[in-house]
Formats: structure tokens, sequence, C-alpha cells
């Protein structure tokens, strides 16, 4: 047998030789799928330009490219988890719920690494960045519009992209996930009013005293509407995760750039400090004070 490679048995004197060719690690892949075919990877990895000779604008490119990723994966997951609301399948759309939850974690622990750049180094490059802003990604807009964050004046940055426009303005005239949930509280048997579940869709979303109540029945008999209950908890982890993301945002371009205004146009800090205000899913933390 081949010996390299060798490795010991932590808590032993037996030595495990690896042979790499019983593995497949001498395998020729030509003409086959390989990893980086099946991920693409060359794609992938050759899709950072910098612009600049700074050594920290490839981080600055990543960071925002795997975000991007994340994103993608958290609207496949929030369409899916719509639907199964819509269809009444509960447990199908807590799994995606909490998957959402744990993505928005993801994108938390991205700003850790940004944060590891300083203002002189983003200075470097900042210029060659042009009017190009985080303001402009459609996929965070799409998060906030399926999540019931919703403004149609917030299209415009989309105007020059038909095929993107389009999809923001679909999901502006399709209810939100929370709207479902209260549609499924309704179907539950707990009474909600009309004008909570006939509201314009393109609007934002203001509290209801009928889905406040509705929640207080829940959580003060969790046994009996247990599904309800269930619902109302992954939802709450799904913002939290959300509002985690936006004061981290809002810290990271404070420490690295100050109260400068945003590079697309943006008020910058102040922007990000209004969006910490804003509540996804209000009865769900009003309900809190009432029980």
């Amino acid at each position: 047998m081949e010996k390299t490679n060798l490795s010991k048995k932590r808590g032993g004197n037996v030595s495990e030789y690896y042979n790499p060719k019983a593995d497949g690690a001498q395998m020729s892949f030509d003409g086959r799928m390989s990893y980086g075919d099946y991920l693409n990877l060359e794609y992938i990895l050759n899709a950072q330009k910098p612009l600049s000779g700074a050594h920290d604008e490839m981080l600055f490119i990543i960071q925002h490219q795997t975000s991007e990723l994340w994103m993608k994966l958290c609207v496949h997951e929030l369409l899916s988890a719509r639907l199964a609301l819509q269809n009444d399948n509960l447990p199908e759309s807590f799994k995606m719920l909490t998957r959402v939850a744990r993505i928005m974690e993801q994108l938390n622990n991205a700003w850790d690494v940004l944060r590891t750049m300083t203002p002189s180094e983003y200075t470097q490059f900042r210029d060659d960045l042009g009017q190009s802003s985080g303001f402009q990604s459609h996929q965070y807009r799409q998060i906030e519009f399926i999540l019931g964050n919703r403004n149609r004046s917030l299209l415009k940055p989309h105007e020059h992209q038909p095929r993107i426009h389009e999809l923001l303005l679909e999901e502006l005239d399709t209810p939100s996930l929370y709207d479902e949930v209260i549609f499924l509280l309704r179907r539950q048997g707990l009474e909600i009013e009309d004008c909570a579940l006939k509201r314009n869709s393109d609007q934002p979303y203001e509290s209801n005293a009928s889905v406040l109540n509705a929640w207080r029945q829940v959580y003060l008999d969790p046994e009996k509407y247990w599904s309800c209950y269930e619902l109302g908890e992954k939802c709450v982890d799904v913002e939290d995760y959300f509002r985690r993301w936006r004061f981290n945002h809002l810290t990271t371009v404070q420490r690295i750039i100050g109260f400068k205004r945003g590079t697309g146009g943006t008020s910058g800090v102040h922007y990000l400090k209004r969006m910490l205000d804003v509540e996804l899913f209000p009865e769900l933390w009003d309900v809190r004070t009432e029980l």
C-alpha cells in the first residue's frame, strides 16, 4: 500500500495510512462533471474585478457578492414559505422560515469581516465605486417587499432595468408574507377585521387592533393555537435577525465613513437610522406588552 499523508488516531498508537487512489484522488475527470463544473466556479471565482489597486477592494467586492448569494437563497425560501402558508402547510413554512433566520445570521456575520477595513483603506477606492450603492440591491428590496415593508417610490432606482423593475412591481401587487400569515389566522378561526384582509398590498403594513387581539388570544392559549403560536415565533425570529442585520449595517457604515453621504446618493447613516424604526410584524412585538 502506498503510504502518504500519515495520520494517527487520537488517543492511540495505531497509525493509519491514507491511500489517495482508494478515495479517487488520482481519478481523471476529463470529460466528466467535476466539483468546479457543478458549482460553475470558473465563473464565480473570476467575477471579482477590482477597479483600483487598493488591497481592500477585493474584500469589499467579495463581501457584497457573497451577501447577494445569501439573499438569493433568502428570496427562494421566503417565496416558498409564502406558498406553503397559502396551502396551509405550516410545518413546511416553519422549516423555510427557520432557514431564513439562519441566512440572516450569516449575513450578520459578514459585517464582522468587512469591519476589519478602516476608513483610510476604504477611501483608497471609494471614488471608483461611482454611483453604485447597496441601496440599489434589488434582492434586498425584494426581501423587504416580501416581508411587507413596501413603498412604491423605492422602485425608482430600478427603472433602468425593466426585468427587475417588473419583478419588484409584481411583488408589490402580491400579498406579502405577513398578509398570508394574517389570512391564515382568519382561516384558523381567529377574528380579523375585513380592512386587514382587504388592504392595498402595495402600501406599507399598518398595525391593526383585530390582528393584535388575534395574536393575544394565540399567546394566551398556545396549546389551543399551537401552530399559530409557532408561526408567530418563527416570524419574530426572522424579523429579529433582520433587525440585527440593519443595525450591523448602520454601525459598519458609521465606523467606515462616518456621516458622509452614501455613494448612491442616500443620506448614509441617517437613512439607515430611520430604517431601524421600521417594524415588519408590529402586532407580534406589541403583543408582548399585552400579555
